[in-house]
């Protein structure tokens, strides 16, 4: 392998894992479509929804002094000849009024988050305004979601103005008089999320042109190495073990931010739920690219000169000539076709490989099931291939033969 081959190949490995990161910082920033489904599941996420529960009674705080109101009663009813001691017993109700009255909040307020009225405004509200992520990343704009010296929070204000209604319909007169309030949810705090959002603003202009310029270096620095299957499989390889180690970090990444969650975060679980959906197509990435890396690699070993692949493939072409054995015996012929794919083999070979080549670049957002089946369509094409070509090589002879 030659110097400017070894180099073009260390930097291709080194760049892969940073490709995806751009892909999904671009993606996620400027596909409204793709941001909306990634946050719509959080709204029926049982530790969001009991986030928002608390937070949402937290806003509106209904207070009915329990006390006063039942010292009043009492009055009014001693004033009507109840004895001392009847009156002291309903005073001693107002703590159990002001708790009913609590209660009677939490039920309303968390009757609305699980309900699809709940999930309708989550989504209306990311969807009118999918900047969201591109606020915690760069923190630029406004909208539900906004980032403020390293804190994220969600406005619930819709949700608040909502269980207020709710609550004067259920006959507690006092919501109506809930003045405005702070109604903002923290989501998560960091002291780095400035550091982060410069690194996603290098990432987000870099966008979609990194990937390209990836593979482009990959490319060339196989096509200079002297023995070219070799260095294409320790590409791949090397691919794919950086791949592994971005996953690694992303599990001790997300360890560390968990364990060292500032007093503000109202609900740990709901930072991490945010934390794992924000980065579900991350992962999604590095799992597909990890499996077509460790795919790749096995290909470009299996059609090498080595002991193991001669005899895989030997094997393969001995199966084939049997079975088109068999079905010459049994009228099974492949005429002119089965020849000219046994001339043309190799090139009708690297021709599907280039097609399912495209039809993967091309594939929107692919997955490890998106390289699993273009695999099993590529060994699907190959054996019809195997097939016509022994056909072509095992008919002919006695086509020949049975000629005058």
């Amino acid at each position: 392998m030659s110097t400017v081959s070894a180099v073009l190949i260390t930097i291709t490995c080194i760049l892969v894992p940073v490709s995806l990161i751009t892909v999904w910082v671009h993606g996620i920033v400027l596909d409204t479509d793709r941001y909306v489904s990634t946050v719509a599941p959080l709204a029926s996420n049982q530790a969001i929804e009991d986030a928002a529960v608390h937070r949402i009674t937290e806003a509106v705080g209904v207070r009915v002094n329990g006390s006063k109101v039942t010292a009043e009663v009492a009055a009014w009813l001693e004033s009507q000849g109840l004895p001392p001691s009847a009156g002291t017993a309903i005073k001693a109700l107002g703590p159990q009024l002001d708790s009913a009255v609590n209660s009677a909040v939490t039920k309303v307020a968390t009757r609305f988050v699980e309900s699809d009225r709940f999930e309708t405004v989550w989504t209306e509200a990311n969807r009118a305004a999918h900047s969201a992520v591109d606020h915690a990343l760069t923190g630029q704009g406004r909208g539900a979601v906004e980032v403020s010296e390293g804190t994220v929070t969600l406005n619930v204000g819709t949700a608040v103005e909502t269980v207020k209604k709710d609550l004067v319909n259920a006959g507690i007169s006092p919501a109506a008089k809930i003045p405005d309030v702070n109604k903002q949810m923290v989501l998560f705090k960091s002291d780095k999320l400035e550091k982060i959002q410069d690194a996603a603003h290098l990432l987000d202009v870099l966008g979609n042109w990194l990937p390209v310029v990836t593979v482009v270096l990959g490319a060339i620095g196989v096509l200079l190495a002297r023995r070219r299957r070799r260095a294409l499989v320790t590409t791949t390889l090397c691919a794919a073990l950086a791949c592994l180690i971005l996953a690694i970090g992303l599990v001790i990444a997300r360890r560390y931010y968990l364990d060292h969650l500032p007093a503000q975060v109202q609900s740990p679980a709901a930072a991490a739920a945010v934390f794992d959906t924000l980065l579900r197509f991350l992962r999604a990435s590095i799992r597909t690219t990890l499996v077509l890396g460790v795919v790749v690699a096995i290909g470009a070993y299996l059609s090498g000169a080595g002991r193991l692949p001669r005899a895989v493939r030997g094997t393969s072409e001995r199966t084939a000539d049997s079975a088109a054995r068999w079905g010459g015996a049994h009228g099974v012929r492949t005429g002119k076709v089965g020849t000219w794919v046994d001339a043309q083999r190799r090139w009708l070979t690297i021709g599907v490989l280039l097609v399912l080549a495209l039809v993967f670049a091309l594939w929107n957002h692919p997955t490890v099931l998106t390289v699993l089946l273009l695999v099993l369509i590529l060994l699907a094409v190959l054996a019809v291939l195997a097939l016509l070509a022994a056909t072509g090589r095992n008919g002919e002879p006695k086509e020949r033969a049975g000629e005058p």
